[in-house]
This record gives structure tokens, C-alpha cells and sequence, in this order.
């Protein structure tokens, strides 16, 4: 696979993190985080997965704000507060509500299939965490 990039492993993720919890606070959406690395085919495989549907894309940019955590002792703080969801391996989602609360950490191993992910699994996971007004 081609040397894909979609971490940046020199952000600053605490005050990135805090600057979500703000902009979700004024546009009313949860925060999606992928946590994961550049190292992991199964991380680059999610966001290509995300980012080639449409109709998943779309969930995703009304719904969520979507970022991604570098897994790097330089955000093992940042792991803690979540409860240090790297024990389901990777990638992981956490959700935050809009005052960065932890709503929901998932395993993204469930909805994988073959060498891919399950559209319809996805789509009913995304549909699950959406802030209703």
C-alpha cells in the first residue's frame, strides 16, 4: 500500500481535542475520533472506506466532527482520560458528546469484512451515535 499519512504524528492533540469539544459545542455534533496510526492497514483502510462512500461521508460531515488521534506516547494522556481504548486493538472510535464527555468507544474489528469493512455495520454504527436535537 502506498505511503499513506492521514495522522498527523506532530499535532498537538490535547489542544486540537479542545478546540473540537468548541466547535462542537456552536454546530451541536458529537465528536468522532479515529484513534490509530499510519502503521496500521487497518486504520488507512477505514478512512479510505469512509472517505469512498458518499452516503457514509455525508452521515459523517453533518453529523460528527472526525479526527484523528495519533496512538503515540505523546498522547498517552489523552488515552487515559478514555479509558485507554487501545486494548480493542486498532482502529478505535471513540465518540464525544459536544462537552467531550465519552459516550461510546468502539471496536472497529466488528464491522469488518474480508479485506474491507461491512457498509451496512458501519452505516448502523454511525446512525447510533448522532446528537439529535
Amino acid at each position: 500500500m502506498k505511503d499513506v499519512q492521514i495522522y498527523d504524528i506532530y499535532a498537538d492533540a490535547e489542544k486540537d481535542i479542545e478546540g473540537l469539544i468548541a466547535q462542537a459545542k456552536v454546530e451541536k455534533k458529537n465528536i468522532m475520533i479515529q484513534a490509530g496510526g499510519n502503521w496500521c492497514i487497518w486504520c488507512i483502510r477505514f478512512t479510505e472506506f469512509l472517505n469512498n462512500s458518499m452516503e457514509l461521508k455525508e452521515i459523517i460531515d453533518k453529523n460528527y466532527i472526525y479526527y484523528h488521534l495519533n496512538f503515540s506516547p505523546e498522547n498517552e494522556k489523552i488515552f487515559s482520560r478514555y479509558d485507554n481504548p487501545d486494548y480493542f486493538g486498532f482502529p478505535v472510535i471513540i465518540i464525544l458528546n459536544e462537552n467531550g464527555e465519552k459516550i461510546h468507544i468502539q471496536r472497529t474489528d466488528v464491522l469488518e469484512q474480508n479485506d474491507g469493512y461491512n457498509r451496512e455495520m458501519v452505516m448502523k454504527f454511525l446512525m447510533s451515535w448522532i446528537k439529535y436535537s
